[in-house]
Order: structure tokens, then C-alpha cells, then sequence
């Protein structure tokens, strides 16, 4: 028995010795970063700004791969079959891991079981704009418009399932009201026909879109993350301007597949954490009207685990599907 014993001690020590050994050695060739999205958008945006760093950081190339289709589930569904040495990471965001996979009955990939966490990275939280000629100046006024008058205002959602459509839901859930959701074929039409008052209302995404409020043809009345935006720090969250318990990010994070070793994890954590943390990195995201995150694998797992339970609500309650 103490032969066996000895024998079970050498054996672990030396698996322990090889994982310290291959944290040590990884990478030894490129890193590929999954993007579940087209050029341009946030999830790419998280991957390039990191990745770039990460390069120069890890010694190996990173090199980002978008793989857009199925509202991202094509490359979320290639991460999760992915071999757990660290060489095929994928970006995890707000759709693809938190509300997707509440509305449709068959996916071929478990958010909460076939990923390993490394990091968030970046958290973006929306702008509720309204058409000047919408008879309310902020969101409580908004709100009991909305309760003397249901179905009055209309509100401009990108698709189902995307974060204008939850956070018009999620708005209406929490305050009570009812408005019509107007549905489009992704994001581009919305905004021009906000600005001419084909649409009264709209959760929006783009910094960019604060050209119009300063303009005066459409107003910011609140933004739905837990502090104020330094790029509009006139405009109040949700819960300053009256909707305690409304709070809604776009985050995106790196995850790798399920079995990713606790080495391999530690370094990719401790170098996207450092990333995260040079200055003009930070600069460019805040540019942008997002957060910057690089929290622990730890706290990025139990964040995604609370997002899920958030959005899975959220949809049964609002009977939300995908036909």
C-alpha cells in the first residue's frame, strides 16, 4: 500500500510539474480569438484592442476570426467543440450567452456548461433616447405617459432577441407599462427614423448617436448601466432617473472550452488583465461609451451565471421566442 501510495504522490507530481511546465511554455504558436460577429461591432471591437496587446504580451500572434452567423451561435457553437489547449479562444457576449439560448428550444452549445471563463472585458450599457416630440423631459414622466396612455409609444428594437428589444423589455416589465415594439431588420434604419419621429422611442448602443442629442433632435433621458457614462455625464442611469432595479450591459469577455486548464487560464488572465490596464487601451474603450472590466475567472463565471437567470425571466415572462 505505501509502494502504491508513493508511486499516486510521483504520478501527481508529475502531472502537476508538466501543467506548471505547459503554462510556462503557452503559447508556442498563434492564438485564435472566435468573433461570433461581422467586422465593426463590439464583440470585434473587444477582440482587436485586446488581441493587439495580447500579441505583444503572450509572444505568439492573436489573431481575431469572425465567424458571423445564426446571431452568433455558428462561432459560439465552434468554441464550445474547440480543444481545451488554449489555441481557440471565443468572445462571449450578452446575446450569445445570456438570452440566446433562452429562446430557442434546440442549441447545440450549454453557456454555462461548455465554456471556461477567463475574463470579461468590456461592459457597455445603453441610451434611452426619445423624439424631442414626445411629451415627457425624463424617464418618470415617460413612464406615466406610458401607464394614461398603453401602446401609445413605439419603440424601435433591432430584432428579437437583440438588447433593444430585451431593454424595451426588460422597461416594461419593471415599470408596469406597455408600448409597441417595432420590429427591424438590425439597427441601421432605426436611428434615421427616430431623428424624423417615425418612432418615438429607442435603446441605442452608439456613442456616436450623442452627435443628435447635442444637436437637440433627440433626447438622452437615461442609461441603463449602474453609473453614469464619462462621454454623457449630464444623462442619469435608470435608477437615478426613477427605475431602480433596471440595469442592462453589452458586455463582452474571452472565454475558452470547458476543460481549459487552471495554468493555461491563470496566464491568459493575468496578461488580459494587464492589457487592461495600459492606459491607452482603457482610453480608447471609455472613447467608445464602454467599461472597462478584466475581473477574475471566477467573478466573470458568476456574472454570466446571474445575466442568464436575469434575461431567462425576462423572456418567460414576456413570452419571448424566435419563430
Amino acid at each position: 500500500m505505501a509502494v502504491r501510495w508513493v508511486s499516486g504522490s510521483i504520478l501527481a507530481f508529475a502531472m502537476g510539474l508538466s501543467g506548471i511546465v505547459a503554462a510556462q511554455t503557452y503559447p508556442t504558436k498563434p492564438v485564435r480569438i472566435l468573433i461570433p460577429f461581422p467586422p465593426g461591432g463590439p464583440s470585434d471591437y473587444a477582440a482587436r484592442i485586446v488581441g493587439a496587446k495580447l500579441t505583444e504580451f503572450l509572444g505568439q500572434p492573436v489573431v481575431p476570426d469572425n465567424r458571423p452567423g445564426a446571431g452568433g451561435a455558428l462561432a459560439t457553437e465552434l468554441g464550445a467543440r474547440a480543444a481545451p489547449d488554449g489555441y481557440v479562444l471565443l468572445i462571449a457576449n450578452t446575446g450569445t450567452f445570456t438570452v440566446l439560448p433562452h429562446l430557442q428550444a434546440k442549441m447545440q452549445y450549454d453557456a454555462l456548461r461548455d465554456f471556461t471563463p477567463i475574463s470579461n472585458l468590456i461592459a457597455g450599457p445603453t441610451l434611452l433616447l426619445i423624439h424631442p416630440s414626445v411629451p415627457a423631459k425624463n424617464l418618470r414622466e415617460l413612464i406615466a405617459l406610458a401607464k394614461r396612455q398603453p401602446g401609445l409609444l413605439t419603440h424601435g428594437s433591432a430584432g428579437v432577441g437583440q438588447s433593444s428589444h430585451m431593454n424595451g423589455e426588460l422597461l416594461k416589465q419593471l415599470a408596469g407599462i406597455d408600448f409597441l415594439q417595432v420590429p427591424y431588420k438590425g439597427s441601421g434604419a432605426i436611428m434615421p427614423e427616430l431623428i424624423g419621429g417615425q418612432l418615438m422611442m429607442h435603446f441605442s448602443t452608439a456613442v456616436d448617436n450623442l452627435q443628435f442629442v447635442k444637436a437637440g433632435r433627440i433626447r438622452a433621458i437615461a442609461v441603463t448601466g449602474p453609473e453614469r457614462l464619462p462621454v454623457a455625464p449630464d444623462v442619469p442611469t435608470m435608477a437615478e432617473a426613477g427605475l431602480p432595479g433596471f440595469e442592462s450591459l453589452n458586455w463582452n469577455g474571452l472565454v475558452g472550452p470547458a476543460g481549459l486548464s487552471r495554468d493555461i487560464v491563470n496566464r491568459l488572465n493575468r496578461e488580459v488583465v494587464r492589457v487592461l490596464a495600459q492606459p491607452d487601451v482603457r482610453e480608447k474603450i471609455v472613447a467608445q461609451g464602454n467599461n472597462v472590466v478584466g475581473d477574475t475567472p471566477e467573478q466573470f463565471g458568476a456574472f454570466i451565471r446571474a445575466e442568464s437567470a436575469k434575461w431567462a425571466r425576462v423572456v418567460k415572462l414576456g413570452n419571448i421566442k424566435i419563430d
